[in-house]
């Protein structure tokens, strides 16, 4: 089975590039990766220069849009996209997953903190559920890949 999951049309990318094979072999297991001859650290500086430039990209999109800079403002969105991947079915193993399902994923966490936003739940108790989602996206993850062997 490829390390991209399969034949996933969702990761068009990821299966015709040699930089999105690339990557994906590092995040399935990177030290096979390096045996077969992929420059693992050069890999990996890539795809954090890719994530620091969309990142940067955000930043001035969110600035523009509130016509302000606060260092702090995405405080707590990074739990909201880890949900959403995981959700998504991106394995935290590596080597899972897709655009499609982080985008069904982070659809249902939109609802998820649209509906406590509109329930007014307080933002410890927002928290403290999507740990909860995570949490069990996680074990489900685990359960399928048990399944599979």
């Amino acid at each position: 089975m490829p390390a991209d999951g399969g034949d996933n049309p969702t990761s068009p990318g990821r299966r015709r590039s040699v930089f999105g094979r690339h990557v994906t072999a590092v995040g399935a297991n990177p030290e096979a990766a390096r045996l077969t001859g992929i420059s693992v650290p050069k890999v990996l500086v890539r795809v954090y220069v890719i994530s620091g430039i969309c990142a940067g990209i955000a930043g001035v999109i969110v600035g523009a849009r509130l016509q302000s800079a606060v260092p702090d403002l995405g405080t707590g969105y990074e739990l909201q996209a880890i949900a959403a991947v995981v959700l998504g079915g991106t394995s935290l193993s590596g080597g899972r997953g897709g655009i499609g399902g982080t985008f069904i994923g982070a659809m249902l966490i939109g609802v998820l903190v649209n509906g406590m936003t509109l329930l007014n739940v307080s933002s410890y108790y927002r928290l403290i559920i999507q740990g909860a989602v995570i949490l069990a996206a996680i074990a489900i993850d685990r359960l399928r890949l048990r399944g599979g062997r």
